[in-house]
């Protein structure tokens, strides 16, 4: 059995993989671990994980590979300071002591940082141990490995590739196509124009914080009007006919300084970027939806453009524009594409998945069969009747740690706590009553999802009929901004029902509408209202989950892939009707989504959810202990 484990690290989302045999066997990020959010840190405590969670020994692998090529990314840094000087002088500054201490070394920063995963005790024992690793350190092309996280575990047996980011070494976007085991990127737009940046821009002068809140001006899109979308396409940016963008860098300071927007960014815009936590302006929503637009506008045309010039009939997508849910959705529906597959960990986690797999398919060249191949998969743009087949290699991306009802049962014990057991039979219809009594309920069962998006293993679920849900989820339990829209989860055996999508979703990535005979009919006074005031109106038989533009970012729900939280589902649809329910993160605002039972009740005690079921224990929030804390926790996350 041939063992590699894939890293990707020092950038943000640090994470590790571990593949066996072409088979994802674990994948988790950093930040689980050690409660940073977005850790950026070797992922020394992922890969741990994923070594006990395979059994095997740090010696035992066979190739550790590396995500990224850090040498053709300090030539890039290098060339942009020159490009800018004496303007970049202060970046360069701040960036060449880090890469002169680690970068530039990274074979000995890897064996050393994994020795110490191994649990060497201290520096000499790790720089001891590290000499003992002899198996091979390869890196790949960011872009490539990107691109081989969303066609390896695709469904598809060939397919269009596009994947979009901020930068890599120096592509911003590449365009492929993969066919059994091999991968062919032929073309890419370069660093400094970057789709993936110019949304950043957007971000950092909204007051967001960049390559983190980048979601939040996706959410802020639907209460503006795209009012800017001229003047941005008249100053700041070119949209050519293939999607490729020339960006006009007199407005931008990512080149060659520490900011992402410059004094003429302002300027033209008529303000200064918006302070973290001040109030959102009808501006600011304005200027979200206008590159919305003009970001969904750039992802059809670079689609659009895969499609003519592979003639392929399925698109994976990877990179970090990839986790734009809503223009993912208008490829599905206005593109050429029949089917789309993206990559769940579609940022830079997602980069371990694709080195590794890369390596296996690629450096060792061995064969891969798809889903599509041996009949698990098959699309449901092909008139078949009833729910078509699903798999992918991604296994639902329930790839992280999971924990027994023995070690829960004695983290309960240890603590003194009071809960009720329920047996597996039990549980669904026991979660089931409590949603539908308007409980929020925290979720930890199973193993934890790889990737930025909680899908029913560590989740806050809350019931998709309440007009209060969504204010109360958001300020009561999340601690954020009140107009962050809120994801359903759904059978997907009724999902075209509900919404106007009869697809696979299953890692809340593609936007939809909620269909037209579940809307309400809104009054003219209602539709009169702007910005935040839009918020509070009741718009459909789900009101916690519909934006207000209609949309839902829908994932749909199989048995076969998660039992438990499609059989609690099932059970609210029995005893309601409806086969919806609410599914956030179970987390904090800025906090990283759990891992343990212990974050898990943590989170629960400090909010004001109602009930948690971790596994079989259900403990309700009336009957526990108060959680005695020395210090505020809230200074502990910082704001994203």
């Amino acid at each position: 059995m041939t063992s590699i484990l894939g890293i990707s690290a020092f950038y943000h989302d640090s994470a590790a993989c571990l593949v066996e045999d072409g088979e994802i066997i674990a994948a988790a990020q950093e930040e689980r671990f050690t409660r940073i959010k977005h850790d950026h840190r070797f992922p020394r405590h992922a890969a741990a994980y994923c070594l006990r969670e395979a059994g095997i020994a740090i010696s035992q692998l066979d190739y550790v590979g590396f995500y990224d090529k850090p040498l053709l990314k300090f030539e890039r840094l290098l060339e942009t300071y020159l490009d800018y000087a004496p303007a970049g002088f202060p970046s360069f500054l701040k960036a060449m002591p880090l890469w002169m201490k680690e970068k530039l070394w990274m074979p000995d920063v890897i064996r050393l940082e994994l020795a110490k995963a191994d649990g060497a005790e201290d520096e000499r024992a790790a720089k001891k141990r590290a000499k003992q690793l002899s198996w091979p350190i390869l890196f790949g092309d960011h872009h490539e490995s990107h691109a081989a996280s969303a066609f390896y575990p695709s469904p598809f047996e060939e397919g269009a590739i596009l994947t979009m980011d901020g930068v890599g070494e120096w592509a911003t976007s590449s365009i492929g196509m993969g066919r059994g085991n091999e991968i062919t990127l032929f073309k890419e737009l370069r660093f400094p124009d970057s789709l993936g940046l110019l949304y950043s821009a957007f971000t950092y002068h909204a007051g967001f914080k960049v390559n983190s809140g980048e979601y939040k001006v996706m959410g802020l899109a639907p209460y503006g009007k795209p009012k800017y979308v001229p003047l941005i396409k008249e100053k700041l940016v070119e949209i050519r006919e293939d999607g490729s963008l020339r960006m006009n860098h007199e407005y931008f300071g990512y080149a060659q300084g520490l900011r992402m927007t410059n004094g003429a960014f302002a300027k033209l815009f008529g303000e200064q970027p918006r302070k973290p936590e001040s109030e959102l302006t009808q501006k600011h929503m304005d200027l979200a939806r206008s590159i919305q637009e003009i970001t969904e506008e750039v992802m059809l045309r670079m689609a659009r453009y895969a499609h003519r010039e592979t003639g392929m009939k399925r698109l994976c997508m990877a990179g970090g524009v990839a986790l734009n849910c809503v223009g993912n959705g208008r490829i599905l529906r206005e593109g050429p594409f029949e089917d789309v597959w993206i990559q769940p960990a579609a940022g830079d986690a997602g980069g371990a998945v694709g080195i590794a797999l890369a390596l296996w398919h690629r450096y060792l060249g061995s064969p891969r069969v798809s889903p599509e191949r041996l009949g698990t998969w098959r699309s449901p743009h092909r008139g078949a009747n009833g729910i078509p087949p699903y798999t992918d290699g991604m296994r639902g991306s329930f790839l992280g740690p999971r924990h027994s009802e023995e070690e829960i049962e004695t983290f309960l014990e240890s603590r003194k706590l009071l809960y009720r057991k329920f047996t597996r039979e039990e549980l669904p219809e026991a979660v089931a009553k409590l949603l539908a009594a308007e409980k929020v309920v925290g979720l930890h069962q199973g193993r934890m999802e790889f990737g930025p998006r909680s899908l029913g293993a560590r989740s806050i679920l809350g019931d998709a009929r309440s007009p209060r849900m969504q204010s109360v989820m958001n300020l009561k339990i999340k601690y954020r901004e009140s107009f962050r829209p809120f994801a359903p989860s759904v059978l997907r055996e009724q999902v075209a029902e509900w919404f106007e999508l009869d697809d696979d979703s299953p890692y809340m990535l593609l936007v939809a509408d909620v269909v037209s005979y579940r809307r309400r009919r809104t009054t003219p006074e209602e539709e009169a209202l702007l910005g935040i005031d839009k918020l509070n109106v009741v718009r459909s038989d789900i009101p916690a989950v519909t934006h207000v533009d209609y949309s839902a970012r829908i994932q749909t729900v199989r048995r076969e892939t998660n039992p438990l939280y499609w059989e609690i589902i099932e059970a609210f649809r029995r005893g309601t009707g409806c086969p919806v329910i609410v599914n956030t993160s179970f987390n904090v605002r800025g906090e990283p989504i759990v891992c343990t039972p212990e974050d898990s009740y943590r989170c629960f005690m400090r909010t004001e959810m109602d009930v948690l079921v971790l596994e079989n224990f259900v403990l309700e929030k009336e009957h526990q202990p108060n959680l005695e804390e020395h210090t505020d926790w809230r200074r502990q996350f910082a704001r994203d």
